[in-house]
Formats: structure tokens, C-alpha cells, sequence
């Protein structure tokens, strides 16, 4: 197992319930108003789905070990602070602008599902 997996997809999965509750009470009525519910819900998701992705990795890391797997949790994670975080820099400034960083998150997402694919082929 390895615990630096484990560890950083309870963090994200720990800070996405309270970003998510968060936004649908104390920020709901401003998130709806800017239109950018849509997107606080996208990056939660998104969030929730590789936290989740970081503690598989975490676990299925002793039974496929291999440098495929450290890249799989590396990427899932910084993936994830990237893209969720773009996201709720839009909706918590305004600044659109930061849309164009989501894509780097996003690739890092998809790179983390390949290498973990990787890392069960090996």
C-alpha cells in the first residue's frame, strides 16, 4: 500500500465535503447569481471522483508496484488541485481566465487513468 496515496485522497475527499457543503449553503445564492454553479459542481465532482482514484491507487499499489503506479497518484493528484482548483478560482473571483489552466489539470487527470492502466499491464 502506499500511504502518501492513501493520505492525499482523504485529504481531497475531506476538503471536497467541505468545499461542496460550503457552496451549496453559504454560497449558493452568489454561485447561482454569477452562473457559476455549474462549474462549483464540476469541480467538486471531479474532485470527489480522484480522491477516490488516489485511495484505489493507494490500495492497489502493493499489488502492482511499479514507477506506473507513483505516476498514476502523482498525476491524479495534481490533476486534481489543478482542474478542481481552476474551477473554484472562476467561481470564487470571477476571473475567467483561469479557465485556461483547467486543461493542464485535466490532461494530468486522463495521464493518471493511462498509467494506471500502465501499472496493470506491467
Amino acid at each position: 500500500m502506499n500511504k502518501t496515496f492513501l493520505i492525499f485522497g482523504a485529504i481531497l475527499g475531506l476538503l471536497g465535503v467541505l468545499v461542496g457543503a460550503f457552496g451549496a449553503h453559504a454560497l449558493k445564492e452568489t454561485l447561482e447569481k454569477a452562473g457559476n454553479m455549474a462549474t462549483f459542481e464540476t469541480a467538486v465532482k471531479y474532485q470527489f471522483y480522484h480522491a477516490l482514484a488516489l485511495v484505489l491507487t493507494g490500495i492497489l499499489f502493493k499489488e502492482f508496484p511499479s514507477n506506473y503506479s507513483n505516476y498514476a497518484g502523482y498525476s491524479f493528484f495534481m490533476g486534481t488541485i489543478i482542474f478542481s482548483g481552476a474551477l473554484y478560482l472562476i467561481c470564487f473571483t470571477g476571473i475567467k481566465t483561469f479557465g485556461a489552466v483547467a486543461p493542464i489539470g485535466g490532461s494530468l487527470l486522463i495521464l493518471g487513468w493511462f498509467f494506471l492502466i500502465m501499472s496493470f499491464l506491467k
